[in-house]
């Protein structure tokens, strides 16, 4: 008996209302509840609010985890829950709008909080090893009048890359990109890409764990 393919959804969109990105990931969590019967999603919505690295939570970080006190504990644990919440995850979909050139601040706190030396990816002798490998990415970026993957999107090869360090390497894109100069098309498009995605792409039956 296979167990659910458990999905992470992340929104960074500041917008509640009218949200490309937020639209999109939806189509793309129903295409994805289609297709395979046994998918559960949790959802992470920066836009609620997500704190920020300071002082005491670099000190708490860098604490050895045996000698952290009650006061350390507690600055991490805010941190420590969205790590728990991507370890748990097969898949996971990201929604990136692309906000002067790169990603919203919310979602650049989002990796500062689960990238953690020794929880999420370790250095070696040979470098950085990301250690949540064997799991799969969706981001569906949006954009006004930036076009995605050109010199001036930093936001999909930041996100790309972040996640590569992580380990999750398998990162599929959803574009709905200059939406100021192609109107309703962008979105057309963005859907297209996702019935692509689901229908031709590989099997998640490969990620689902098997009881």
């Amino acid at each position: 008996m296979k167990n659910p393919v458990k999905v992470l959804r992340i929104d960074a969109s500041g917008r509640t209302d009218q949200s490309s990105t937020r639209k999109l990931t939806d189509n793309l969590l129903d295409a994805l509840k289609a297709r395979y019967s046994t998918v559960e999603v949790s959802r992470r919505d920066l836009a609620k609010g997500i704190p920020h690295v300071d002082q005491n939570w670099i000190t708490a970080n860098f604490t050895a985890e045996d000698e952290r006190n009650a006061g350390h504990q507690q600055q991490l644990s805010y941190s420590d829950h969205l790590v728990d919440e991507l370890k748990d995850a097969d898949v996971i979909v990201i929604g990136v709008p692309i906000y002067n050139f790169g990603v919203p601040a919310a979602l650049k706190a989002w990796v500062d909080m689960v990238a953690r030396a020794r929880l999420t990816f370790r250095y070696t002798e040979n470098g950085p090893e990301g250690l949540l490998s064997g799991k799969k990415a969706y981001l569906v970026v949006a954009s006004g009048g930036v076009a995605v993957d050109s010199e001036f999107d930093f936001a999909t090869p930041y996100m790309r890359h972040a996640l590569g360090f992580l380990g999750i390497t398998d990162v599929e894109v959803v574009t709905a990109m200059q939406q100021n100069l192609r109107g309703d098309e962008s979105i057309s498009d963005a859907r297209a890409q996702i019935a692509n995605l689901i229908h031709t792409g590989k099997s998640l039956t490969s990620i689902a764990k098997v009881a």
